[in-house]
């Protein structure tokens, strides 16, 4: 477990040469190899250790590192032995033709751009085996087509190029080539993005068929990605596929830190005094029945940064796709996030096929990705119904998590504060300042309301829904010091639709709702507002506050109006 804990090293030769912080994850290679399997697809959030897994399966099989015997020496793969105590996986070191790429770095825009950048990668790949191709088992029209693999090569050619690249290592080494595909869902992550999902599942469908599926000179495989994408859309046909998940307990060791292993590496850097508050930022991934499993990379940027405490994997991307989600989410959507930014937890039954398609209509999809990314974990798991069907309860998997979360959900509004001065309209609704509420609530919902509104059916009706659910959690994240902001809930007779509890006794408490103009039953705006305020006082939101002894003389009421992008706020008098 010693070495040196440097970030970025994926290459396993590379991290046992220099001596970087390794922890042994070799059992890999023997549990991969007695399963059987032909293809084998693994999921696992990003920053797991997948592709280093990768590479200390190529170190081990590929021909390229035989004699390596240096690289796994006491390992646990090459320690290992059969019932009759000799060494059980020693000899097949060094034994196989290994084919490996990766799609990590296919995070273009478009189609033609996805398409380009898979040609440059096989290219490279071909590039790397060339010299096989001086062996005399060749003829000239093999070299032919061997050098017609560049980076401008037809569609056609680069679909099945990997295919006839394992025919050829087949030839030239006497075995079935070993092939391994990194990160493979990259490029869909991004089609779905750029909206060009369909062409894209269409190119992919047929590479994969060529690579695994219909590929007489591959011996076994493995794919690794983040999300399982539905076996319909790319990987139809393919019974030979054995699907991993996060919920499996198929290799659930074998990524990630375990907690023995963390502490051990927090002990032997001087820093086992941090335990507990490590395992509170970084600790509650969970994979199969394995809990308390850390991601490396959080783990090692702490150590490597003098146990400082930041969200280092969180931080690691962008988010974009998540951060679309949530942002343009529906109004479930943003009940449920209000309530896990305030530890709280919801039950939901979890597809892990991933249907990209369905992101937009689909709660469940959401959640199955969000669990699949990372973003969630499992804390229980009951079978309910005729069916025994899997409900399981989720919450925000640990610190770390809800620190990036707090952060994107500030990001609507503040970016640009010229243009969404959401912090202006709390300071003024603190200060009980209705003319300033006003004036910059009618500016933020101008410059946010696009943001929430642009679902795939969003309506007068939808708009204002999703924009004041997004502005509660805003207020969960910029409030969370002073106020418990709950939303939704019963109180007195009937659901409030914003309730700020105050942690203090310096502040009031605030009851705000909200109510969309209707032109059937309201003139003006002042009139929707009044219609909000007597809501209140006729269901006697205030109920809740004042049974956990708040007076009513320290109770705000609001009503917020919407028509279009327009806002009126008006107050009840106490």
């Amino acid at each position: 477990m010693a070495g040196i804990p440097a970030l970025g090293y994926q290459n396993y030769e590379e991290v046992i040469t220099k001596n970087i912080f390794y922890i042994d994850k070799t059992n890999f290679i023997s549990e991969w190899w007695d399963a059987m399997d032909k293809v084998t697809l693994i999921t696992r959030p990003r920053r797991f250790g997948k592709t280093l897994n990768m590479s200390t399966i190529e170190c081990f099989f590929s021909n390229k590192y035989a004699g390596r015997s240096d690289l796994f020496e006491d390992k646990a793969v090459w320690e290992a032995k059969d019932a009759d105590g000799a060494y059980k996986y020693r000899h097949l070191q060094g034994t196989f033709p290994v084919i490996f790429l990766s799609f990590a770095s296919v995070k273009t825009g478009e189609m033609e751009g996805i398409k380009t950048a898979v040609k440059q990668i096989v290219a490279e790949l071909y590039r790397k085996h060339r010299d096989m191709m001086s062996d005399a088992v060749f003829d000239d029209s093999d070299r032919e087509y061997y050098s017609n693999i560049t980076d401008t090569m037809s569609d056609e050619t680069v679909l099945r190029a990997v295919n006839r690249l394992s025919e050829y290592m087949e030839k030239r080494y006497g075995k079935k080539a070993i092939i391994l595909l990194d990160e493979y869902d990259t490029p869909m992550q991004e089609a779905w993005l750029s909206d060009c999902w369909d062409e894209a599942v269409s190119f992919f469908r047929r590479f994969f068929d060529a690579t695994f599926k219909t590929n007489d000179h591959v011996n076994r495989g493995i794919i690794t990605g983040i999300t399982r994408i539905s076996k319909e859309s790319i990987f139809s046909g393919m019974n030979n596929l054995k699907v991993v998940t996060s919920t499996s307990d198929k290799y659930a060791d074998c990524f990630g830190f375990s907690e023995d292993e963390v502490f051990a590496a927090l002990d032997d850097k001087g820093l086992g005094s941090e335990k507990q508050e490590v395992k509170r930022w970084y600790d509650g991934f969970t994979f199969g029945s394995h809990s308390d499993i850390y991601n490396p990379w959080s783990i090692l940027s702490f150590i490597e940064n003098g146990a400082k405490y930041e969200p280092y994997w969180a931080n690691t991307s962008s988010n974009g796709l998540v951060n679309s989600l949530i942002q343009k989410g529906n109004t479930e959507i943003k009940q449920t996030m209000e309530s896990l930014l305030t530890g709280g937890s919801f039950d939901a039954q979890i597809d892990e096929q991933i249907v990209f398609s369905q992101l937009e209509d689909n709660v469940g999809a959401v959640w199955s990705l969000l669990l699949a990314t990372g973003y969630l974990r499992i804390e229980k798991l009951n079978y309910e119904g005729k069916f025994h069907k899997p409900v399981y309860t989720l919450r925000l998997t640990n610190m770390e998590v809800e620190n990036m979360f707090s952060d994107m959900v500030k990001g609507w509004f503040d970016s640009d504060s010229a243009k969404t001065p959401y912090n202006g309209f709390i300071k003024a609704m603190l200060a009980d300042d209705i003319k300033a509420m006003n004036h910059y609530m009618n500016r933020v919902a101008l410059a946010t309301f696009s943001s929430f509104d642009s679902g795939t059916r969003p309506s007068e009706y939808t708009e204002p829904e999703r924009f004041y659910h997004g502005f509660v959690l805003g207020l969960i994240v910029d409030l969370a010091d002073r106020y418990t902001v709950t939303s939704n809930r019963e109180s007195g007779f009937g659901r409030y639709d914003v309730m700020l509890e105050p942690l203090g006794r310096n502040d009031d408490a605030i009851i705000i709702e909200f109510k969309v103009y209707d032109p059937d039953e309201e003139q003006t705006l002042d009139d929707t507002v009044q219609t909000a305020l007597a809501q209140i006082e006729e269901k006697h939101y205030s109920a809740a506050l004042e049974a956990k002894g708040i007076s009513p003389g320290r109770i705000r009421r609001y009503g917020f109006a919407f028509r279009g992008k327009e806002c009126r706020i008006g107050k009840q008098d106490n």
